[in-house]
């Protein structure tokens, strides 16, 4: 499920799941705030999750190596 995630997408969700603002990922990436939100939409959709928080988790577990379990 994570690899559906582009490139610029696991940066902006490793960097939100760090609780890192819109603003602030938008400055370390070098674009503008609306493309965060945008990649953020992506993430959620192809996640199938709601929120942040639900992304974070799904990060953590795929960091953690068990992907197959994403969403709780």
């Amino acid at each position: 499920m994570i690899s559906a995630l582009s490139p610029r997408e696991r940066e902006v969700l490793e960097r939100a799941a760090s609780g890192r603002s819109n603003g602030q990922i938008a400055a370390e990436l070098g674009v503008t705030v609306n493309t965060v939100k945008f990649h953020l939409a992506s993430i959620f959709r192809k996640l199938g999750v709601a929120n942040r928080t639900a992304a974070a988790t799904a990060f953590a577990r795929m960091a953690a190596g068990d992907d197959q379990h994403l969403v709780p």
